[in-house]
């Protein structure tokens, strides 16, 4: 982790070209702690119907995807970490892998057979479980048959996408469904957007209620990511027009907000003397999932604004980065220079135990509001696979057991677990901290 000193948020570590190219990548890649205000809200907000997955199952947890790279590290985490009597299964379409992954995990979970190819089989998966984890991406090519599934079957979903595409997609076509059945839909799990949404959600809570809130956050990593995430990021690259229009699909059915105001703009660079370093606008759907939270719990206030960034300490660094990812995706709008790209690291292999072991992130956050300045930080090690595989472990044990409140149809990670996962993350060697307050 990087070394801290006399300023609220010291400078770390020089970040690198890898660093920025490696952030900018995502773009396409308790109930009882809530106040009456934020309960009564949730509840108004979705109309919770009957919870269908309030029957019988057979799984508390299906990992869907198990023998991917971060699917893996999932399963080991769960099988080191899952509490007694837990009732889980891992899934996918190689019955050998699984059974080769089972082995390695000592014969705990089960082993399920299904293919995105397959909608019975996914549709089977689903019935069978409370919750279904998902690691099969890009999620844009394969991932709504799934969605549909737990949405019919009133099934828990979460996954690891940050592809606003897809998010926006889901929203536009099952969270209706899932609204009538209680299904909760749980988009970016990960890295994306885990660290950024419960982060400025922390935050927020530093802070005085009922008056206009402003929060930065600022992103620095040491990382590297797997085939899996570089798939993702060239699929998302060459889709822009599908982008903008899913955007805008979704602006057409999501309820417009009354009486309030969340925006998360995307600012210009600047150097940012709160952490002493360039601050670099970051177009991931981490700011996006902040606004989502901000729009549906009321303890964000009447006005929030929510700013992302990439904090870098030497400009041509920063330089040579954005160049990299135009360069990246530029190549992406040719389909010959794309499969060349895609050919270069393929969806499973990932960085090294080692790599991993040497990898950090620190997301750093700016609070104002009510004459109240606030600085949080949340941190770990490695953000793209080790962290990752928690962070998304750590959120389907929290849906399968947390007492959390009522909510239903696609729901962030804030609005839907909150506090309760926030303590499981600290439990787990993730860090929520106050830096300072003025």
């Amino acid at each position: 982790m990087p070394p801290h000193g006399r300023r609220a948020f010291p400078c770390t570590a020089t970040a690198t070209s890898d660093l920025y190219v490696d952030l900018i990548v995502r773009l396409l890649v308790p109930h009882a702690s809530l106040s009456h205000r934020q309960r009564r809200f949730a509840h108004d907000r979705w109309g919770v119907m009957s919870r269908l997955n309030g029957t019988a199952r057979t799984y508390d947890i299906v990992l869907f995807g198990a023998t991917g790279f971060v699917g893996a590290l999932t399963a080991e985490y769960l099988a080191a970490h899952a509490p007694e009597g837990l009732r889980w299964a891992i899934a996918g379409r190689d019955e050998d892998k699984l059974a080769r992954l089972r082995e390695r995990l000592s014969g705990t979970p089960d082993v399920l057979v299904a293919d995105v190819a397959d909608p019975a089989s996914l549709r089977e998966l689903a019935r069978g479980a409370r919750v279904v984890a998902t690691t099969v991406g890009p999620y844009i090519l394969h991932g709504e048959e799934l969605v549909a599934a737990c949405a019919d079957a009133g099934t828990d979903y979460l996954d690891l996408t940050g592809e606003p595409e897809f998010v926006d997609l889901m929203y536009v076509r099952h969270d209706a469904r899932a609204r009538e059945t209680g299904a909760r839909l749980v988009h970016a799990c990960g890295f994306d957007s885990i660290p950024h949404d419960l982060g400025a959600y922390f935050t927020v809570r530093q802070l005085p209620e009922d008056v206009p809130l402003r929060v930065d956050g600022f992103v620095r990593a040491q990382a590297m990511f797997s085939g899996g995430t570089f798939a993702s990021a060239l699929t998302q690259f060459a889709r822009g027009r599908h982008i903008l229009a899913a955007a805008r699909d979704r602006g057409r059915h999501e309820p417009r907000l009354v009486g309030r105001r969340a925006h998360a703009p995307l600012s210009t660079p600047r150097f940012a003397k709160e952490v002493g370093a360039w601050a670099l606008p970051l177009p991931t759907i981490d700011a996006q999932i902040v606004q989502r939270s901000a729009r549906v719990l009321e303890r964000y206030g009447p006005d929030f604004r929510y700013r992302h960034y990439a904090a870098v300490e030497r400009l041509p660094v920063a330089v040579g980065g954005v160049t990299a990812v135009g360069a990246v995706f530029a190549a992406a709008q040719v389909p010959p220079a794309r499969r060349w790209l895609s050919d270069r690291i393929k969806p499973g292999e990932g960085p090294s135990a080692s790599r991993r072991a040497k990898s950090w992130f620190s997301v750093r956050f700016v609070g104002e509001g009510g004459g109240r300045r606030v600085f949080t930080e949340v941190a770990g090690g490695d953000p793209g696979y080790g962290e990752t595989a928690k962070m998304f472990a750590e959120s389907a044990l929290s849906l399968a057991f947390d007492d959390l409140p009522e909510t239903a149809g696609q729901v962030t990670t804030a609005v839907a677990m909150g506090d309760a996962l926030i303590e499981r993350l600290r439990g787990a060697g993730i860090t929520f901290r106050v830096a300072a307050s003025r």
